[in-house]
Formats: C-alpha cells, structure tokens, sequence
C-alpha cells in the first residue's frame, strides 16, 4: 500500500480572530475589567485589565504626540520589563510599528537594525547588568548629548528623532517613560481614538530579526493578524482561561516570550507574571510559588537549572500544570523531571519559526508523554505544512522532507528585502522553513535536522556566516568556518575554526575578546581552534560535517585541548 503523502492540514470549525492588537485588548479589558493582567516582581508593578488598557491608551496617544505617523516604527531595546509589555499593544494601537532589539546587542548590531527599518524612536533602559544600553547609543549618536527631545539629527542614524529613555530622570536629548505617558492627555486620546478605525489586521505590527546564513540580520514583519491568532492557538493548546496565571522567564524581543507568553495570555484574559529583566532559576522559582502560577514557560536550559537550583526543594509548586517548553530537544528524563517534580502534567512542546508567527505545531495536554518529547505534537489549526524533497516534491509519510508551512501565520516578508524574501516564500506562499522533519501516519511531527547550519545555544538561533562574516574584519584572520558542537549544557556552542594571516599569532581570548565587544554574547565562539587549512570536497566546497566530527572527536578525548 502507498504511504500517505507528508501533508497535514489544521481543519479547524474556530474561526480566525479579526483582531487588530488594539481592538483586542480593547474586548478583553472589557471582558475582564478587574482580572490581574500583569505582574511584574521586580518593579513592584501589578495592573489589572483595566489599568493595563489605560496604560496601554496612553502610552500609545503619547506616541502620536511626538508626531509619529501610521506605519512609522518604534525600536524597544530592553531586558524584560513592565513597560516592554504596554509599548507591545500601545505602538499598535497608534498604527505604529514595534521593532524588537535583542537586550544582547551591541553598537554593531544596533546600528544595523536600527538603520535597516529606519527607526523613528528608540526606548531603552540606561543600563541593565554589564550592558549599558544609553553609552552604547551615544557612541552612535554623540549628537544626543546637546539635542533637545525630539532633534536628534545623528550622523550614523539617519532616521532616528526620539529617545525614551526607562529611567525616573531623562537624560540630554531624552524623554523619560513617565514624561511620554504625560503626553497621552485628552486631545492626544481623542487622536487615538480617530485613527484606530483606519487600521486593518493585515497591517505590518512587528519587526523581528532572525539572522540569516547570508551574514546580515533580517527583519521579519508580522502583522496584528499573524500574531494575534498565533497566540490564540497556543493558548487553547494550554487550555488557557482567565483564571490562569503565566510565568514567563523568556525574553520578550523573541516571539516565545512576546507572542507564546504576553499574547497569549491576553488573548484569553490570563495574566502575565514576570519575575525579572533575565533569566534567574531562584527569581522563577520563587515567583511561580509566591504568585500562585498556573503556567511556566522556559527552553530546556532553563527547566534544567530550575530542577537542579539547591534551593529547588523548598519551594511549592503545586499549583502548576502547564506551560510550554521549546527553542532545542527536550531530553525525556528532563521532561518527566518537570511532570513529576514541578507538578506541570499538561506541559506542552512547540515548534515554530520566527517568520510564521511562530507555532506551526504543538503538543496538547491530552498527547501521551512520549509524543511529547519524541514529537513537537501535530499540526496547529488553520494551517498546512508540507514536507518535500530536493524538487519540490511531496515526501510519503515517514521520510525526512523540507518542512514549509502556508496560511494566515506567514510573515509578509523580511523587511526592506524582497529577493530574500521570494528565497523562503514561494510564488503559492509556502514559507520554505529549512528544516528537515518526518511526519508520522498519526500526523506527529519530528524534527530531524537542518537544511542550514544554524546552531541552537540555549534556545538562542546563532546563524554561522553573521559570525563568519564579522570575524574576517578582524586584521589577523584570513579564513574562518563557524559551525556548532554538541553542549550538555547548552544543547550546543559556537566553534571556529580559524586560519591566521601569514606571520600572524593570535590567542583565543584575543579572537573571543573581539567578537565580546561587538556581538551578542551567545554568538561568541566558545570553543577556537586555530588550523592551517580546511578540509574540501574535490571542487573545493567545505566539509563542515568533518570539522564537527574532529571536535567531537577532540571534546570525547581525555584531557580536552585548552579551548
């Protein structure tokens, strides 16, 4: 008998929601006016719907009171706090657009992303740990220090007029977050209110940006449609009601914490825990117990730290039962650890990808725990996802295939850059995803592998040619291949393999060094090895599948080399 072809599609009798961002949280402040909304430990901050819809109000008519217009974009350069989730519905409201900033930026990066959408405003805290977000800016834009609010005129950021800085006291050419809610007055409410009804679902909402293997970041747009519905669907995978209680560790600038965390919530009235800016197992821990929450969300690495924190024991955790674990495989005896001992029976597994909003598959409570780690579930409603070979051909049921997905959760597009786009969005809008998948006779799904070379650190995507691509600025290096190792900790970590220069010595502190100071620190090289040359195929392709193999080989010896 012919296996079935690899092709699923979500039949689903749930219509889709036509919700613009606004006009959402407008629906369910009123459905549930006196319900906690949000919880915020480490700023004192606890809003029900109704305080959180005001804010929300006003922080979006501020923004029309600088003079933004429809469709301009507002940059939020932050660690996860209070005023990350309002920006996240106010820039929408006003038919702004928001571009997520990853906290982990440096200038290099700032400076790209910023100029690649042409920020309209930036809102940045002064500083978070060793980060120091207002320095890093205004060694961009030394201008800043003698602009009045709103002038900023800044050599290397062309476009970039407004700074709210996340700070009590603004500093030169800044306004402070408090001084932007002021501006939110009646006249600017009554803005709002005219301009929300010329705003459509389909308009652009979100820039984020997922880099690529040709080196610079892209930015992926959504609109209020992809991500409204998005999370509607992941909520019902985790039986959300507004009676639960949503812990979420995860970073807001990624769609885990932003769409599978905060939209989440609010599409189904549950309310929003946030136990700090970063991660930290002892902050998790104690707030899922002090809050009482229903829901945890994390990447493996953070379950893993969580269960073997020494406190671990002390805590009451009973009042979990779901969440969502995703970002690498989740090993089985961690899953059956947060089952049993964080008491979350209805955990679920999700797989997805920044430019369809995310989720394309999940788990769901009722899915026996061996589909739950052995799969990332079945198909999410409203949705097909197709599995094909080399031609474009439809793979039978059981084989690998290029998994790519088409509906209402695919990006419009990476912004500012239609021939990268028609490369993942064919001419019938499948969204051509790169990974490599099998889906079962039940519909399961199982990811196998990766048509490119990305590597998963901690839930962290780290694409090999960005890194290849800024190393070769530095003076000493002549060749370099970035590819990633397996980690226990991590799941897996960046290595480079270098050819210096002739007549160059460099150290790997210096190499490491180097990249710390422009570069997101998941995508420093943990591992540098220094060679003579690369192995090649005949025509002189690179063989990175060997490079890996001789780490894996190096790593497995006694006495590991010195990285």
């Amino acid at each position: 008998m012919t296996a079935a072809p690899s092709y699923v599609h979500g039949a689903s009798a749930q219509p889709l929601l036509g919700d613009t961002l606004g006009s959402l949280i407008d629906r369910i402040a009123a459905a549930h006016p006196d319900r906690p909304a949000l919880v915020v430990r480490a700023q004192n901050v606890r809003m029900s719907y109704r305080q959180f819809h005001a804010e929300v109000e006003c922080v979006a008519a501020g923004l029309l009171a600088l003079g933004l217009q429809r469709g301009d974009r507002v940059g939020i350069w932050s660690a996860n706090r209070a005023e990350w989730v309002v920006l996240q519905f106010a820039a929408p409201k006003a038919g702004l657009i928001l571009v997520n900033i990853n906290p982990a930026y440096r200038t290099h990066e700032l400076e790209y992303s910023l100029n690649k959408v042409a920020c309209r405003a930036l809102v940045l805290p002064r500083r978070f740990k060793t980060s120091h977000y207002l320095d890093m800016l205004g060694e961009l834009a030394p201008e800043l220090a003698d602009s009045a609010p709103g002038t900023l005129n800044a050599t290397r950021l062309p476009d970039l007029r407004e700074v709210i800085l996340l700070d009590e006291v603004p500093a030169a050419g800044t306004r402070s977050w408090r001084q932007l809610v002021a501006l939110g007055d009646a006249a600017a409410l009554a803005r709002l209110h005219a301009l929300e009804p010329e705003l459509g679902f389909d308009d652009p909402v979100n820039i984020q940006f997922t880099s690529g293997t040709t080196g610079a970041p892209k930015g992926a747009t959504l609109t209020h449609h992809n991500i409204i519905n998005n999370a509607y669907f992941i909520g019902q995978a985790m039986r959300l009601t507004e009676h639960d209680r949503l812990c979420i560790p995860v970073p807001f600038y990624h769609c885990f914490g932003m769409v599978l965390g905060n939209l989440a919530c609010v599409t189904h009235g549950a309310c929003m825990v946030i136990p700090g800016e970063g991660f930290d197992a002892l902050a998790t821990l104690e707030t899922v117990a002090a809050e009482r929450c229903t829901g945890l969300h994390g990447v493996p690495t953070m379950f893993i730290a969580e269960l073997e924190h020494p406190e671990f024991g002390r805590f009451d955790l009973g009042s979990l039962r779901t969440g969502i674990m995703a970002g690498s495989p989740c090993p089985i005896e961690v899953m059956r650890r947060v089952v049993s001992e964080m008491h979350m029976e209805q955990v679920t597994i999700a797989y997805g990808m920044t430019e369809t909003s995310p989720v394309s598959f999940q788990t769901v409570p009722e899915d026996p725990l061996e589909r739950r780690v052995g799969s990332v579930g079945r198909i999410h409603p409203q949705l097909e996802v197709k599995l094909v070979d080399e031609q474009g051909r439809i793979v039978p049921r059981g084989k690998p295939g290029e998994l790519c997905t088409r509906g209402y959760s695919v990006m419009l597009g990476y912004w500012g850059d239609e021939a990268r786009t028609r490369e993942v969005i064919d001419a019938a809008r499948w969204m051509h995803t790169g990974d490599l998948a099998v889906i079962d006779e039940d519909g399961y799904c199982s990811i196998v592998g990766r048509l490119k070379d990305m590597i998963i650190r901690g839930g962290e995507n780290v694409y090999p040619r960005e890194i290849e691509e800024f190393l070769y600025t530095h003076p000493k290096v002549q060749d370099v291949q970035v590819f990633g190792v397996p980690d226990a900790k991590f799941g897996e970590q960046v290595c480079a393999w270098i050819r210096l220069r002739e007549g160059s010595r460099a150290s790997v502190a210096e190499i490491q060094d180097y990249c710390r100071h422009h570069l997101a620190y998941f995508k420093v090289p943990y591992h540098v090895r220094f060679v003579d040359a690369f192995p090649m195929t005949v025509t002189g392709k690179v063989q990175k599948y060997l490079m890996r193999q001789a780490m894996l080989e190096e790593l497995a010896s006694p006495g590991e080399a010195a990285r």
